[in-house]
């Protein structure tokens, strides 16, 4: 089995689903190979001879191979300045080769000014036209090699970000021009989004063998003739560990759970979805963090779980994983008891990300977020107390709110300002299928068979083009917020924003 992880996405971190499917087929006996496509590929472009026509990309090209080195070694996060401008000039490579290809790429994202995502008909024309594809004189030789040294009985493609739907395809596609009989599985984030929507029909059946949504390991081995199922396998990335990602050491990524335990907010993806909620036992977590630490040696921990649970969270205080970590969280009242957030900082925890969304409860009770902003200013000040970094997630234009509500979002982050380190400021989207979605005049808000989001006539005619407006003239220019925006790592956000917090910079 070859499992392989696409073009684009960000290239700080591995993969963690073809590691969690590796060692699934690992512990059922079966044979397999992963890649990583994506920091492969990138590297490829990023080493394309160029010629820049502009001071800034002259500057770029020629200070390439020190930049990305530099953003392997944790001294360089200790100047703001000096990272952020080598992360520009190293992005600045990456928009003026795809600039060359009429394509808007950088280090996070993937546009083609001629092709859609969210269009089945250009998807199956980047299939049939692998060729046409920027990657492609990289994946060509690669897939090529790859097929000749493993002889794969399937192929896998695991398809998350819109970011990485063109370049599949094409790849895809060029694996059915050259071996037509070669089975394809496709799954992963996207196609799990795709597949849930009640309204679809495989438009994909003549080039994709297998589409798979939500956790593929099951299906993958059924797919592979194992009938015994393998009970939560650790995952595997001993094959990643060489790989040079951007970041200062390796970053680990792991699941201790899939979908969200709270499972209950208006307008969720995963509420939308239906995706259920599966937690894997506090112990059997313990003890892959303590293998995978003897395997990866990673500098970082990063858990990707909707929200780490509050259980998930004691038990790290107790048995810490010996490594720094940082994840999403719910604003519990566990997390508003400053010797538990001590405690929880001695356990590694360097920030966490919280999912605020609005600093109105009147918004907050319609979205039924289940907190209190009485609570979540105890928790923002017992994790300053405690030391602990937080990333908060902001959502504006739901369908409850005004530019009233908005501005007590403003004054609330602005009364907080010295426990909110970083910020993430969104504009709300409509899932497709969304039962909420019934009540409010929609309309198609990106043109394309497949889009995951609708528009929709806002109630209190708070549209996209007010609340742009109100962020940019307002939010981000109120004196105690323009700091904490500033300070966002550039492009990466949220993936390196551990690396400025204490630990890093101390």
């Amino acid at each position: 089995m070859l499992l392989i992880f696409p073009p684009l996405a960000k290239p700080c971190e591995p993969p963690a689903g073809i590691a969690r499917l590796a060692g699934a087929l690992q512990a059922a006996g079966k044979e397999c190979a992963i890649v990583d496509a994506n920091i492969e590929g990138l590297s490829f472009l990023l080493q394309s001879p160029h010629a820049p026509e502009d001071t800034w990309s002259r500057r770029a090209f020629r200070h390439l191979d020190h930049n990305l080195d530099n953003l392997c070694d944790a001294k360089f996060y200790s100047n703001y300045s000096r990272y952020q401008r080598g992360v520009l000039d190293v992005n600045r490579v990456l928009e003026q080769v795809g600039k060359s290809h009429g394509l808007s790429l950088n280090l996070a994202n993937y546009q083609d000014e001629r092709l859609s995502p969210l269009k089945t008909a250009d998807l199956l024309q980047a299939a049939d036209t692998p060729e046409a594809n920027i990657f492609f004189p990289y994946f060509k030789p690669r897939l090529e090699s790859l097929l000749e040294e493993n002889n794969p009985v399937m192929v896998g493609f695991s398809l998350n970000f819109l970011s990485q739907a063109l370049t599949t395809f094409a790849m895809v596609g060029f694996l059915k021009k050259i071996m037509p009989a070669l089975p394809v599985v496709v799954g992963g984030g996207l196609i799990t989004s795709w597949m849930r929507n009640p309204a679809w029909q495989n438009p994909f059946a003549g080039l994709i063998d297998h589409l798979v949504a939500g956790p593929g390991e099951q299906q993958l081995l059924s797919l592979l003739g194992e009938q015994d199922t393998v009970s939560a396998p650790s995952p595997d990335y001993q094959e990643l560990t060489t790989k040079k990602y951007l970041a200062p050491g390796f970053i680990l990524p792991y699941s201790a759970s899939s979908g969200c335990y709270w499972n209950k907010c208006s307008f969720c993806p995963e509420t939308a979805e239906g995706n259920p909620y599966t937690a894997l036992p506090n112990e059997q977590v313990l003890l892959e963090l303590k293998q995978l630490k003897a395997q990866t040696k990673p500098s970082l921990i990063h858990f990707l779980d909707n929200a780490i649970s509050p259980k998930l969270m004691a038990a790290l205080t107790e048995q810490p994983p010996g490594v720094p970590w940082y994840g999403f969280a719910r604003a519990d009242k566990r997390l508003a008891d400053p010797e538990f957030c001590r405690r929880l900082k001695q356990s590694g925890c360097l920030m966490l990300k919280l999912g605020l969304e609005s600093g109105d409860q009147g918004i907050l009770d319609a979205m039924d977020k289940g907190i209190d902003l009485a609570l979540v200013s105890r928790v923002l000040d017992s994790l300053k107390q405690a030391g602990i970094a937080t990333y908060v997630y902001l959502l504006f234009g739901t369908p409850a709110e005004s530019i009233k509500e908005a501005g007590k979002t403003l004054f609330y982050i602005a009364k907080h300002h010295e426990a909110v380190t970083f910020l993430n400021l969104a504009i709300f989207n409509m899932p497709v299928c969304s039962p909420e979605a019934s009540n409010l005049a929609v309309h198609d808000f990106y043109e394309g068979d497949l889009s995951l989001y609708s528009d929709f006539a806002h109630p209190r005619g708070w549209n996209r083009k007010n609340i742009r407006r109100f962020l940019e003239r307002e939010f981000k220019r109120h004196p105690a917020i323009t700091p904490i925006i500033q300070r966002d790592p550039p492009l990466f956000t949220s993936n390196h924003a551990s690396f400025f917090t204490a630990r890093y910079s101390g």
